[in-house]
């Protein structure tokens, strides 16, 4: 018997964290299933033109430690946290009235320390540096954006030694002499790459800030309830 509820207690336990973190859960397995998907096929792609080119295919091993690979990846990675860097920070200052994914137009900054309740406003169940007084509080405040804008930036520079490496191996097959990092930051190539991911994840979020004021998706906290006025700001769901 004491088994019995002992397996039942533990089964819980699982789908209790299963249950509690979903979403990450999820995203994260499709993520890493995303990836697999992208090395099968950037695999493929790459061998075909091998072959064009009149060079030997490499095995899937070689190809994902390629900086072929490596650019096609992180070109991704940089743009995606640009523009939560910038919409984290953006949002503490601009609004969009009607919006969901805006807060209220009246509580445009950075707000009291009252209403963040930090400092002698924080709750025992508030974090610790939170709860702090010192230096922790300003940097503790700022943190997601911090730490956001410091992915970008790794990203973006692995990115850049990534994208000059693929950069040079296509120079020296054409029988063309390599650049230095500094000349191929100049280079159309390093620009494109990184525009073209920077243009559509600005496209995203302007859409989903303004299309939220007008459509609704039902339950989902990214929408206002479904009744809810197109004024409403800062109503979810």
């Amino acid at each position: 018997m004491s088994t019995s509820v002992g397996t039942s207690e533990k089964r819980g336990g699982v789908w209790r964290v299963l249950h509690d973190n979903g979403l990450g859960l999820v995203f994260g397995v499709l993520f890493l299933a995303m990836l697999a998907g992208q090395a099968f096929s950037g695999h493929a792609n790459f061998n075909d033109q091998q072959v064009s080119d009149g060079s030997e295919p490499v095995s899937l091993g070689q190809y994902l430690t390629s900086s072929s690979f490596a650019v096609d990846v992180v070109e991704n990675w940089q743009s995606e946290y640009l523009q939560f860097f910038l919409y984290i920070f953006a949002t503490v200052w601009l609004v969009q009235r009607g919006s969901s994914e805006s807060k209220p137009v009246d509580q445009v900054g950075l707000e009291s320390d009252k209403e963040q309740r930090i400092g002698r406003h924080a709750t025992t169940d508030s974090p610790r540096w939170a709860r702090a007084g010192d230096w922790r509080v300003p940097v503790f405040s700022r943190s997601l954006g911090f730490v956001m804008g410091g992915i970008f930036l790794l990203s973006w520079g692995a990115q850049s030694v990534a994208g000059w490496a693929a950069y040079n191996a296509e120079e020296l097959r054409g029988r063309q002499d390599p650049v230095s990092w500094l000349g191929y930051l100049g280079e159309p190539d390093f620009w494109n790459r990184t525009t073209q991911n920077w243009q559509s994840e600005m496209l995203a979020v302007g859409s989903m800030a303004v299309l939220a004021v007008y459509l609704r998706q039902r339950g989902s906290p990214e929408s206002k309830p479904v009744g809810a006025p197109h004024s409403d700001t800062g109503d979810t769901g």
